[in-house]
Formats: structure tokens, C-alpha cells, sequence
């Protein structure tokens, strides 16, 4: 290879093969893709202007284009020249047709309906309202970036990988020469999350710089790329079982999948792992795995942590509603803040996507005779009632089929009241439940698998369900009646007011569509046991609960075997903040309500929880929380056959391409793993590994951790990485949650999410674990 000295700034010519590179990166990048000559992906590539709408008086004309490494969009205002913003499409939740966000309802006319498109941010992200100047361009928009989000997404880990590493080395390629020198070098690390010192990047660079140029070209770059990406801790396991002729052959493979991941497997599901994964087609003819074709294992749903037979809905679906834990927001309709946060239908969209399926209205008297949903007596926004219930027609199953109960704060008057029920009835239609299935008064709640998209409506009811079926059902001679309110989501409004008894006047119309969730007071067990019907249920504000739940646990228990129960965050809680889920969960809580919009470990924890049975929503309780005869001691252990103790080994081993937390490009992560396991009292612990300094690409720990697990069906396991800080708090990186009847044993990776709940794409952690029954 011939040396070539190196010039401190871009030429003309440079300038040229500058370009040309850019041609290069952007064919590499759309091959990796899959997408290489697709013509709406050179359509975004080209770019375009497009209308950004903000309010009816500021729309402007913006220009947009998808950069050469196909995963970041990039927009400027072609007047100034200045604003000029990126967001990467792997940020991107939706990309929605038409006129469909409140922005473009409000702001524009039916006219542009073909042109609209919406692209929507995963978290808080505030998203973009477009309008493209035809029909056929605002298909040529969305059709290209679904095909870019589908194929990012469907990328393997290492081809993740790959397509990361490659543009970040293009990034630290300042002067565009595609030669890599030392200085550089030590740039791509940072950026990639790795400090070295000068002695070992010295070390790295002149073993990988063959020619003795001073700087890495080509093969010189596969070979840095090599180094960089070798996962020691697979060699080794690689070796232990590679044992014909220094491959895999599918009776090594199922003396590990044996002896390490103690799965009961046969050769033939040995074969069928290698068919699936192998890359390599020599090793593939002969049946045999390669330590590539081993790592894209490992990688896929088989190597992952959480057992791939609870990722469907596994669970007896048959049972009453009030056997399940059902995932719940609170104030549902809340982007931010209790005070004056906005109000929105995507807090609906973001929620029933996450598979929320009980959501609450707080509505009130709007203008114009339409009742809206804001929160009384605070400056949060409004929207109206009938856009809410849209939206929530629209997407309550399209992440699960399983009953959306729709828990109504009722604050309107009568008039609105009946213009409530209308929207429902005309825009749910059949899909409402408004009246009790079957020709007979019922003696027991539902279940889900009857209830099948459909919808249940939470709130009061004037009568008792049974005189639906009276031979001479009675009728109001009034539209409205007084009756005494119950607690449920008038706590704020109690705290301002001497009394806390109210009356409410409820509409007829309304009142009937009420079924099988019947708002009523708690007054006791002893009075819910002789009183209550199966369809009424009370809710239960978080400090109430929390007491019930440690001082009459038993009682508790018993009352949510035959009850539905909801909980709800107290009314100081004005940040949105949330309470610890697991203790309700515990004590047999059904509807668990959360404030969703808030990145939290608590709400980290309801969706660890709700992860397994297909995430819909819905999991069944553990045996004895629907059992009359089950009594618990007092440390919340079931007393009797239902104690199972577990020995749970965890083995940390190494983590890979952690993200940053500063945007600094010298900040580099101290990464702590801790293992938290969440769960009765007696279960509740944690442990944590020492921190590797300035290592977030591949740190590696290898530190062993051991945890008694009393009862394992109410248990959840989080782990959590942090970048530590000695000086003050450690600052999240990711982490993961996940039942601990759903983990497996052996090698796994550990996928990581954001504070939104959202995945780290290429993020990882890689551990060991084994379940044994305790001693």
C-alpha cells in the first residue's frame, strides 16, 4: 500500500471524492437496508420541501431530506438557512395519513386531507404536522420512511451494529479521505462510548495499521472493526462446546442448550436452530453452527431473556374479569403535569398502544353543548369528549383484542351528560357493552376472551343491574336522580371542599350504559361482602389502599376475589408522580392505576408485569389471590401449598453500546448493573456490581449474585444500568424489567429500554441465570 501524505483541509477535488464518498455511504447504507435502488427511499434521500403546520397562523415551508446513513432526517428553513435540526428515524412512533392529529383537524381545512401527514415522537417528543404539495408526494413521504423504520427495525443485532460503527467512523473521518488516522481514531471511540488510554490506542492503532502509513484504509478499517466487535465472553463459551473440527455440529449445540440453557430439547431442534440462523452456507450443508451463526442466535428470540412461550397470550382468558391484574392509567388524557400540562387524544394513542386497557375520562360542560375532558379546577387544556372516544375507537386493539374499559370522571350536567352517551353509543356502536351478556341476570363478571373488542363503561348507575330483567321493569318518571358520590377521582375536589359527601344528577341515557362496572362507596368489608354485587366496585385512592393492604391484607385479598378494585394516585401528586404498584398487586388489586405519561421504575414495573400473555393487558392472578381459603402471614407469604422457594443465581457478565447520557462528546458512561427483584416484603431486594470507568460500548464485569425468592408468581425482576457518579445521584442508562416466572435459564441478552419504555436499539446486557428450588 502506497502512503499518501495526509492534507489538513478539503481541495477542490476533495471536494469531489468528498461527494462521491457521500454516493458511496448512501448505496452502502441503503444495501444494509435492503432497500438499494428503492425509489421513494431516493425519493427522502433527494429530499423536499414540506409545510410544517404549528397553529393557524404559522405555517412554513421547511426542507426535509433523509441523510447518507438512512436512519437520520434532517430539515432547515430554505429562507435563513439557519434552524437547522436532525431527529433520527428510529425516534419515530407513527407515521400518520391524512388530517388525524388535533393540529391538522384544528389548523387546516378538508382540502389538504391527501396532502397531511403526520410524523409522531416516542416519548414527549412534540411531533411534526407536514402538508407535501401532492397526494402522490405525501405518499412518496410516508411510504419511504414506514420502509426505513420496518427495515431498521428488522436489521439483525450485528448488522445494528454495523450500520452504527461504520457511521460513526465516517463522522470521525474529518477530512473525508476515507483514511482513518490516530487523532481520529480516538474520536470514533468517544463517540462510540470508550475511553483508552494513549498507551493502548497507540497499541490498537499500529496493530491494525499493516501498512505503517500513519493512518487506516480499507482492509486495515475491516480489520479495526473486527478487533472492536470481538465479544470475548462468546469465544469462550463458543469454545466449551464447539468441539468438531472447531464448529458447532448440532449435537454440540444440544449438549449446551442441555447442560447451559437446561432447555428439554432433540437434534432435530438443534437442526432447526442452525437452518435458522447460520449464516455461513458450507456450515449450514453440514450442519453445523459457526460462532457467528452461534452470537445471531443468541441475539434472536430463542437467546433472549424472557421466555419466548409467555410473548403470546399463554393464560386461561376464560376466567372472570376480577381474576386479572388489567393494566390502568390514570387521567389518562395527560401529556405532562396535573396543573397545567395539555391535554390530548395521543395521551389516549400512546397509552391503548402500550396495551393500557382501562382509561379514564374526567369530563366536564364544555362550550357549545359538548362536554370536554380536561382536569377541573387546574389550567390543564381541554378536548372535547366525541374526539377522545374516536381516537380511542380507532386504536383501543391494535395491540390487544381484550376488553378497553373506559372509566368515567362524570362532572357535566344532565344535558351533556346525554350528549356523553350519544358519542358512545353512535361512535362504539356494537362494540359497547349496554347490556349483560346472555338472555339471564348473570351471577359472576365476564372474561376477557367473552368480552373480545369490546367496551366497558366504568361509572354510575341509577338501578340495579338486576331489574333489567324484572317482568315489569321500572322507569324514572325524571331524566335524572340525586345520588351520593362515591370517592373515585373527586379527592382533589374533596380536599377543597368542608364535606366530603356530594350528590350528583346522572342521566338516564347514561346511566344505562353502565353494566358491569357500577361506581359504588366503599363502606367496609363486612358491608361490600353482604352489599355489594358482583358488578359494583369501589375505587380506592393510593394511601387508603397501601393501609388496607398492610393492615388487612387478608380481608383485602378476600374482597378482590369477588370485586374488582381500582386504586388511583393521590391528588397531591401534581407532577404526575407515581406510587409503587407491586404492594395493590399483592394484595389481589385489579385496576392499578398509573399515571402513564410519566417515565418512572414504577411505571417501569407495570410494564415489566403486563409484558408477558401476549402484552394484552390482562394476566392472570396467581391461584391463591382467587381462593377464599388462602390466608397470609404477616409478611405477606401465602400459608400453605402455594409457598414455592426459589434460588435465583445471576451471573453479570458484560453489557454492549450502552448510549451516552451527556451530550458531551468527552463524557463517557461508568456503567453499575443492579438487580432489583420486586415482590412480597420478604422478596424485595437488591444488589449491584462495582462500576467500570469509562467503558459504555463493551464493559465487562462477571460478578455473581444470588437472591431467595419466596413467591416467584408475584416477583418481578429489574435490571438497571447507571452511569455512577461518586459526587452525587447515578444517572439511568437503561433498564429492563420482567416477571421472574418468565425468565430463562442460561445465557442471555438482556434488551434495554429507555425511560420511556422504549428499546435501546444495539443496547445490551449479557448475563447468566439459573432458578433452582431452594434448599
Amino acid at each position: 500500500m502506497q502512503c499518501v501524505r495526509r492534507q489538513p483541509a478539503r481541495t477542490k477535488s476533495q471536494e469531489s471524492l468528498y461527494r462521491a464518498q457521500m454516493k458511496t455511504t448512501s448505496r452502502n447504507n441503503m444495501k444494509r437496508l435492503g432497500l438499494e435502488g428503492d425509489g421513494e427511499l431516493q425519493f427522502l434521500m433527494n429530499g423536499g420541501d414540506l409545510v410544517k403546520v404549528r397553529s393557524g397562523s404559522w405555517k412554513k415551508t421547511r426542507y426535509y431530506k433523509l441523510q447518507e446513513d438512512c436512519k437520520t432526517m434532517w430539515h432547515e428553513s430554505k429562507k435563513t438557512l439557519k434552524s437547522k435540526q436532525t431527529f433520527s428515524v428510529e425516534d419515530i412512533d407513527e407515521v400518520r395519513t391524512g388530517r388525524h392529529t388535533e393540529g391538522l383537524r384544528k389548523y387546516t381545512e378538508d382540502s389538504v386531507e391527501g396532502r397531511a401527514f403526520s410524523i409522531l415522537f416516542k416519548g414527549r417528543q412534540k411531533g411534526l404536522d407536514l402538508i407535501a404539495s401532492s397526494e402522490e408526494e405525501a405518499k412518496k413521504w410516508v411510504g419511504g420512511l414506514e420502509k426505513v423504520i420496518s427495515n431498521i427495525k428488522n436489521l439483525t443485532p450485528q448488522k445494528k451494529t454495523e450500520h452504527w460503527i461504520y457511521s460513526c467512523l465516517r463522522k470521525a473521518d474529518t477530512n473525508f479521505d476515507n483514511k482513518i488516522s490516530q487523532k481520529e481514531m480516538k474520536s470514533f471511540l468517544q463517540d462510540i462510548n470508550i475511553e483508552v488510554d494513549e498507551d493502548y490506542a497507540e497499541m490498537l492503532f499500529q496493530k491494525c495499521d499493516k501498512s505503517k502509513c500513519g493512518f487506516l484504509e480499507g482492509k486495515e478499517i475491516e480489520h479495526f472493526y473486527e478487533i472492536l466487535t470481538q465479544r470475548e465472553e462468546i469465544d469462550v463459551i463458543y469454545g466449551e462446546y464447539a468441539k468438531t473440527d472447531g464448529l458447532m455440529s448440532a449435537a454440540d449445540l444440544v449438549n449446551f442448550l442441555l447442560n447451559e440453557q437446561r432447555e428439554d430439547v432433540s437434534q432435530n431442534d438443534a437442526l432447526q436452530l442452525i437452518e435458522k440462523y447460520e449464516l455461513d452456507e458450507n456450515a449450514k450443508a453440514k450442519q453445523q453452527m459457526t460462532k457467528d451463526g452461534f452470537l445471531m442466535y443468541l441475539h434472536q428470540l430463542e437467546g433472549l431473556i424472557f421466555n419466548p412461550a409467555h410473548k403470546g397470550v399463554y393464560q386461561d382468558m376464560n376466567q372472570p374479569l376480577n381474576h386479572y391484574f388489567i393494566s390502568s392509567s390514570h387521567n389518562t388524557y395527560l401529556l405532562e403535569d396535573q396543573l397545567k400540562g395539555p391535554s390530548s387524544t395521543e395521551a389516549y394513542i400512546k397509552a391503548l398502544l402500550k396495551g393500557c386497557r382501562c382509561v379514564e375520562l374526567d369530563c366536564w360542560d364544555g362550550s357549545d353543548g359538548e362536554p370536554v375532558i380536561y382536569h377541573g379546577y387546574t389550567l390543564t387544556s381541554k378536548v372535547l369528549f366525541k374526539d377522545v372516544i374516536k381516537a380511542i375507537q380507532e386504536y383501543a386493539f391494535k395491540t390487544s383484542e381484550y376488553p378497553v374499559i373506559l372509566s368515567l370522571e362524570n362532572h357535566c350536567s344532565v344535558e351533556q351528560q346525554k350528549i356523553m352517551a350519544q358519542h358512545l353509543i353512535s361512535i362504539l356502536g356494537s362494540a359497547l357493552v349496554t347490556k349483560p351478556l346472555g338472555d339471564q341476570m348473570p351471577t359472576c363478571l365476564p372474561s376477557p376472551e367473552e368480552l373480545k373488542g369490546r367496551f366497558i363503561v366504568k361509572g354510575k348507575r341509577l338501578d340495579k343491574l338486576e331489574d333489567m330483567f324484572a317482568e315489569e321493569s321500572k322507569t324514572a318518571e325524571e331524566e335524572s336522580v340525586t345520588e351520593e358520590e362515591d370517592d373515585e377521582g373527586d379527592e382533589e375536589d374533596q380536599e377543597k371542599k368542608s364535606s366530603k359527601t356530594k350528590s350528583l344528577k346522572l342521566a338516564k341515557e347514561l346511566s344505562d350504559i353502565v353494566i358491569y362496572c357500577k361506581s359504588v362507596h366503599f363502606r367496609g368489608f363486612e358491608d361490600s361482602r353482604d352489599k355489594q354485587s358482583f358488578y359494583e366496585m369501589a375505587s380506592f385512592k393510593e394511601g387508603k389502599a397501601v393501609k388496607l393492604a398492610e393492615e388487612s391484607v387478608n380481608d383485602y385479598i378476600r374482597h378482590n376475589i369477588d370485586k374488582l378494585s381500582r386504586i388511583y394516585p393521590a391528588g397531591l401528586r401534581t407532577d404526575s408522580s407515581n406510587y409503587n404498584p407491586v404492594p395493590l398487586w399483592n394484595a389481589g388489586c385489579q385496576i392499578v392505576a398509573l399515571n402513564f405519561q410519566t417515565p418512572c421504575p414504577e411505571m417501569d414495573l407495570n410494564q415489566g408485569l403486563f409484558l408477558q400473555n401476549g402484552q394484552s393487558g390482562y394476566n392472570l392472578k396467581p391461584s391463591y389471590l382467587r381462593d377464599r381459603d388462602t390466608k397470609f402471614d404477616s409478611m405477606t407469604l401465602p400459608d400453605g401449598p402455594w409457598l414455592k422457594n426459589k434460588t435465583l443465581h445471576v451471573m453479570v457478565i458484560t453489557a454492549q453500546q450502552l448510549p451516552k447520557v451527556s451530550k458531551r462528546k468527552s463524557s463517557i458512561v461508568d456503567p453499575i448493573v443492579k438487580v432489583q427483584i420486586y415482590g412480597v416484603p420478604a422478596d424485595t431486594a437488591a444488589m449491584e456490581t462495582l462500576y467500570i470507568e469509562n467503558n459504555g460500548f463493551n464493559p465487562m464485569w462477571n460478578e455473581n449474585f444470588q437472591f431467595d425468592v419466596r413467591v416467584p408468581d408475584l416477583a418481578l425482576v429489574r435490571f438497571l444500568i447507571e452511569d455512577y457518579d461518586s459526587g452525587s445521584n447515578n444517572e439511568f442508562i437503561g433498564q429492563y424489567t420482567l416477571p421472574f416466572n418468565s425468565l430463562k435459564n442460561g445465557y442471555h441478552h438482556v434488551p434495554l429500554l429507555n425511560k420511556n419504555g422504549d428499546h435501546l436499539s444495539s443496547a445490551g446486557l449479557f448475563v447468566h441465570i439459573m432458578v433452582v428450588d431452594a434448599e
